[in-house]
């Protein structure tokens, strides 16, 4: 595409380029892109435009005052703002791409991963993008969310090889980003909602806002919401005259727990759900109603069921240990990974290790603090990325809301915590090990550290 057909509707240029993909990120430039320039978090896209030249971009567009360099570089104001139109004008088929969208404070990753799985056994070909990354596509994304960018860039891509249907992870920081602008999320699925994110969105009530925006949507055809929510009646409000599909763990004729997960009866189905914790029976209701919601059958649906395989990081058991790494990192997952051991092995006690990430929401750090120390028998802190902060006081915050009469070991070396759980671990004792899940490095603020709970715990 040329680039002034690029920016037919934005401004003018007299530049003759022939543009060959948009990126926000320098380090992803491809031969031939286009480089956007935009305020990050931390820094100016400006300040890595050298970088994004190396690697092989022909222009640059920019938000602030001209820069010199050896690309055209073109300004345009308010250029965030004009994100979706540049990513729909040189994507457009990634609008072709059906997408069902599911956000939640807990739970997505599991969900998403689910419906992508039992579509593919149904033979609907899916793609599947959120925290884990993004299957099956060669673009890459670290965030729950890509960037709209690299979100319509790997739509496309999977227009390209007939890959129809997406399950995506729609976080709310997205929706207050606009992320998603310009999508066809047909179905919007929702998980459950607690407390997160309020570094960012600074109030509960703001969070909310953001997360009710997906069930607003006009491309919508069908939502499902978890009725056993406290928040259940606002997101079905929100989801208005859209047809809605609901979900609660009484949906369940029978449940019976085993050691690795349960025995189910559902719409006349006996079948083993292969996963602990009843947070995961939820996560099954919610993908089996959104495949009800796509029009296949349940005697289509359940026999796939205790076929799923769960996502890397949540709820996995270790080997030759019994211990598990979970990716809980809120009051609410902490409390249900906790509750979960002691439902399967009521006969065990429960030792978790766990800490708080850095420059995040500071409120949660006492909650999670009374409710592990509630509920678990043993406790020891460490560092969950401290990114700028001193990890040490995060550990003092989280130590707030233990009472003092409740030892609590701290190690704050992560891998020398884990090992320590491990080797220690008693015969009547599980141990959880909370906050990181799959994440492979730990953040600090002037070292990255390669780092993986699961692979330390098996180790160890």
């Amino acid at each position: 595409m040329k680039i002034n057909q690029l920016l037919q509707n934005i401004t003018a240029t007299e530049f003759d380029l022939t543009v060959e993909g948009l990126c926000l990120n320098s380090h992803k430039i491809q031969p031939g892109d286009v480089f956007i320039a935009l305020q990050g978090e931390n820094s100016h896209g400006i300040d890595y435009i050298d970088q994004a030249i190396e690697r092989g971009c022909i222009a640059v567009l920019i938000d602030s005052k001209e820069t010199v360099c050896s690309v055209p570089t073109i300004r345009i104001d308010n250029l965030s703002k004009h994100l979706p139109s540049l990513a729909k004008t040189f994507y457009s088929s990634a609008c072709d791409v059906e997408i069902i969208g599911v956000t939640g404070t807990n739970g997505k990753t599991s969900v998403a991963h689910f419906i992508s799985q039992i579509l593919n056994q149904l033979g609907e070909k899916s793609g599947l993008i959120g925290t884990l990354g993004i299957a099956n596509n060669s673009q890459t994304s670290k965030q729950t969310t890509p960037d709209i960018i690299t979100l319509y860039r790997a739509l496309d891509e999977y227009h390209q090889k007939n890959i129809k249907v997406v399950a995506l992870e729609v976080s709310s920081h997205a929706l207050a980003q606009n992320r998603i602008a310009g999508l066809n999320i047909t179905q919007a699925v929702l998980t459950n909602f607690t407390q997160d994110h309020l570094d960012y969105h600074l109030s509960l009530a703001q969070y909310k806002t953001e997360k009710l925006k997906l069930f607003q949507l006009d491309t919508l055809n069908s939502v499902i919401l978890n009725s056993d929510d406290p928040s259940y009646a606002e997101f079905s409000h929100a989801a208005g005259e859209n047809s809605q599909f609901n979900y609660s763990l009484n949906d369940f004729n029978d449940i019976k727990t085993t050691e690795h997960g349960f025995i189910a009866q559902l719409d006349g189905f006996v079948f083993e759900v292969p996963f602990l914790g009843e947070f995961n029976l939820m996560n099954i209701l919610a993908t089996y109603q959104a495949l009800k919601a796509r029009n296949f059958s349940s005697a289509q649906i359940i026999p796939l069921l205790d076929k799923l395989s769960p996502p890397m990081g949540r709820m996995h058991k270790i080997n030759n240990h019994f211990a598990w790494v979970d990716y809980a990192h809120t009051p609410d997952a902490i409390e249900k990974a906790i509750t979960t051991l002691q439902t399967h092995y009521p006969e065990h006690n429960i030792r978790v290790i766990f800490g708080c990430g850095g420059d995040r929401d500071q409120t949660k750090r006492a909650l999670m603090g009374k409710i592990a120390s509630k509920l678990a028998s043993t406790i020891i802190l460490t560092d969950d990325n401290p990114r700028s902060e001193d990890p040490l006081s995060i550990i003092h915050d989280i130590l707030n809301g233990i009472d003092d009469s409740y030892e609590v070991d701290i190690i704050q070396d992560r891998i020398l915590a884990i090992e320590t759980g491990i080797t220690t671990l008693k015969e009547n004792e599980c141990l959880l090990i909370a906050g990181k899940g799959h994440e492979s490095e730990q953040y600090y603020q002037d070292k990255t550290i390669a780092m993986n709970d699961i692979d330390i715990a098996n180790n160890a």
